[in-house]
């Protein structure tokens, strides 16, 4: 089965299965919403409004580091397989997973990053999310059956996840592209980061190339050719390893998404603490910044 998961699966396609009472050990859902607290949107609280018909609720901030003072940083694999069995989820299921942000994807590929990372490679995400889903016509619920347990085994692939010293030493040796996935002002300096003990700005020699960016109006994912030409036109080689980073590690897995789609996930890493950690513990110098920049 795993040669025919997709990357992408289509509303179509989902809602299809579902009318096809496909969902169970096989094939499960996951709402993986997650929001800044500045925009006041409670992710769980909305999923008991309304979901995808059987759909689970996956929680980044449970599912993730306890010990780490940062947000929702990686849990070690034996926490994700006791939290994804607990979801009904086994190594021969088929995961897709979407999210309700207004850009159509925001949080979802992060999950589907980590599934991946976590050694589960059939792990699909909703083109479009809930806002093409919705656009479309398909049916929404507030009903939810809690799956039963299943047994899942993970490992994860260390390779996958960078640190600030990796990101710090690399400064020096400029031996790896970095990418920035944040808006161009939060890049830039001149628009305010989310978090309030932080100031916007970036790693010395990144590269931004904004998450929004990778999608249409609809929400869906961009074309192949016009994903090639963009990290073309950034700058990027895409035939050489990368590391991306963003705010706090979510919207980074949008690069990683659209670099696996071209064909070209093997050399791509994540910066698990990015930016909210980068500014705390870097120097000053390296934060670069048109606006007042980190203060000595």
């Amino acid at each position: 089965m795993a040669a025919q998961i997709r990357t992408l699966v289509s509303a179509k396609w989902l809602a299809d299965a579902i009318k096809s009472n496909l969902i169970g050990p096989n094939l499960r859902i996951l709402d993986t919403s997650w929001y800044l607290a500045k925009l006041k949107r409670d992710a769980n609280s909305e999923f008991n409004q309304q979901h995808i018909p059987g759909t689970s609720f996956f929680d980044i901030d449970k599912c993730s580091d306890k010990t780490s003072s940062m947000d929702h940083m990686l849990p070690t694999a034996s926490y994700f397989a006791e939290y994804v069995g607990g979801l009904g989820i086994g190594n021969d299921t088929h995961v897709v997973v979407y999210d309700t942000s207004d850009f159509g994807s925001y949080s979802a590929p992060r999950v589907w990053w980590m599934f991946r990372l976590f050694g589960h490679n059939s792990v699909s995400v909703l083109d479009g999310g809930m806002k093409n889903w919705q656009a479309e016509g398909h049916p929404v619920t507030a009903e939810y059956t809690k799956p039963g347990r299943a047994d899942f085994k993970a490992t994860a692939n260390h390779s996958w996840v960078k640190s600030y010293e990796d990101v710090l030493k690399n400064i020096e040796t400029k031996q790896v592209q970095v990418i920035d996935a944040r808006s161009p002002g939060r890049f830039r300096g001149t628009e305010p980061e989310p978090r309030e003990d932080i100031e916007p700005g970036h790693i010395p020699g990144t590269i931004n190339m904004p998450f929004a960016k990778f999608m249409d109006a609809s929400g869906k994912e961009l074309e192949l050719e016009v994903l090639a030409k963009m990290f073309r036109e950034s700058g990027v080689d895409l035939e050489k390893p990368f590391w991306v980073t963003c705010g706090s590690g979510v919207t980074a897995c949008h690069v990683v998404l659209a670099a696996h789609l071209l064909g070209h996930s093997g050399s791509v890493s994540v910066y698990d603490g990015s930016w909210s950690e980068w500014f705390k513990r870097a120097a000053p110098e390296h934060v670069i910044s048109e606006g007042k920049g980190k203060q000595v």
